[in-house]
């Protein structure tokens, strides 16, 4: 079954709309670093540094920014823990489970057809000169 934007006429929000809320959102997921992160988190709450590990060279500035942004749209929970030095966990909220499990079905997707693409890069490249 393919889905196309009319389908989407009944709901009260429309991504293809320029003013609609749900882009900001959408972008903040399929982002490069909120799509790595929200993955990462599937796994269980990290701390900063550990998501920083986590998710290969993020810089420090991105992943807070990527926190922020996703903490704000309701998908992550920042939780701060009263000690000496301070501790910050973060973990997924209910919704960003939800979203979480089909970025990584995406995710997996994208890992499993690699041998496709790069097949297909290669073709390209020979066809039209490498880039």
């Amino acid at each position: 079954m393919t889905v196309t934007p009319q389908d989407h006429d009944d709901l009260a929000y429309n991504v293809f709309a320029k003013a609609c809320p749900s882009r900001g959102t959408l972008e903040h997921v399929t982002g490069r670093w909120g799509g790595l992160t929200l993955g990462a988190l599937y796994e269980g709450p990290l701390r900063f540094n550990e998501l920083r590990r986590r998710v290969d060279g993020v810089s420090e500035k991105m992943l807070s920014q990527t926190l922020h942004a996703l903490e704000r749209d309701g998908l992550v929970h920042r939780e701060a823990q009263p000690t000496n030095p301070p501790r910050v966990d973060y973990e997924l909220t209910p919704l960003g489970r939800q979203v979480a499990e089909r970025l990584l079905a995406l995710i997996h997707c994208v890992e499993g057809s690699m041998d496709d693409v790069l097949a297909s890069r290669a073709r390209y490249d020979e066809t039209r000169g490498a880039l």
